[in-house]
């Protein structure tokens, strides 16, 4: 973390795209914000957009804006958010869940510093800085042909690499200090004391929420506590006995998909075209396809919650869904 603060110090200076990696939760909006705050454009705006929390078309509207008329619904002009973040900073998160034509303009932007808004064939000069962000490996993206090349390395110009909280379990301590003083202040409450085996616990759990999850839990331990200390059954079952968690999710899933891919083998490739060049590829979405269904039903069906087992976002999950005609009704809140 040391290295990830004076890399933000260093680069907040100056105008080049910054790329941060890290898995969800671990910090990525507010390392971002540190380079703003930073910067010598500090006294402009800091623009934030999750791009994985928006359809295609949508986005495209949320970032460039659109004129009256652009579409249906369009009934005014709209300002986009690389307009409003003129002058200022533009974080981008989630780019990964970007469509390849969006990332087209995006290189555009990024290249000429110049958009049209949807609809509309004036162009617009926008002097925003772009600060992208991504939980998943951007140049494996790439190799698989869902991430531009040509993007990639426009973004990737100083990469800040923001290690999971598990990774430093030394930090959990201070974390939870800060926390603590956080939250006692914003409930009204003293909750001085950490019991010695709650700390362990914590030290101990896995963090597939990284920083994000232990805040959440020490939040509520803050708010159920009826004295001043932290003790263990403040802390929820998954922390304190033990149970799997999403982050063992992850080396669940890639057992599960050694062993489906093993089936899939032992099958004698049943189920793939005989007549198939691109074997390797029909493998992979066959074992791909078992494992989201496996992982859906582990869910009970829960979009949100499946997705981050797999390590990715809820749009592409949805999106796989479809791909592979797994589609169900998804129309409970939280889904």
């Amino acid at each position: 973390m040391q290295e990830v603060y004076r890399i933000t110090r260093r680069v907040a200076g100056s105008n080049a795209s910054v790329l941060i990696l890290g898995e969800t939760g671990v910090g990525k909006e507010l390392i971002a914000g540190a380079v703003h705050r930073l910067s010598h454009r500090n006294g402009g705006p800091f623009v934030r957009v999750n791009c994985g929390a928006l359809s295609e078309s949508l986005l495209e509207s949320e970032l460039f804006g659109h004129i009256r008329g652009a579409f249906t619904g369009a009934v005014a002009n709209r300002t986009g958010r690389f307009e409003a973040a003129h002058s200022g900073t533009i974080f981008l998160d989630e780019i990964n869940s970007t469509s390849l034509i969006l990332q087209v303009k995006l290189l555009r932007v990024l290249q000429e510093k110049e958009f049209e808004r949807v609809g509309d064939t004036e162009t617009v000069r926008s002097d925003a800085r772009v600060i992208a962000a991504s939980n998943r490996d951007l140049m494996d993206e790439v190799r698989e042909e869902r991430f531009r090349e040509d993007l990639y390395w426009r973004l990737n110009v100083v990469p800040i690499e923001i290690p999971p909280l598990r990774a430093r379990r030394e930090d959990i301590p201070s974390l939870v200090t800060f926390f603590l003083d956080y939250y006692n202040e914003l409930n009204d409450r003293y909750v001085a004391h950490i019991q010695p085996e709650s700390l362990t616990a914590l030290q101990d759990y896995h963090w597939p929420g990284n920083v994000r999850e232990l805040q959440n839990y020490i939040e509520r331990a803050v708010v159920m506590a009826e004295g001043d200390e932290l003790t263990r059954d403040l802390l929820p079952n998954v922390v304190t006995h033990g149970e799997p968690d999403a982050a063992d999710g992850e080396t669940l899933a890639a057992a599960d998909i050694e062993s489906l891919t093993q089936a899939v083998v032992k099958q004698g490739l049943a189920a793939v075209d005989e007549q198939a060049t691109d074997l390797h590829g029909q493998v992979v979405d066959r074992v791909e396809k078992e494992l989201i269904t496996q992982v859906l039903a582990g869910c009970d069906g829960v979009q949100t919650k499946a997705a981050a087992r797999l390590g990715i976002n809820r749009n592409t999950l949805h999106k796989k869904i479809k791909q592979y005609g797994l589609d169900q009704p998804d129309d409970q809140p939280g889904r």
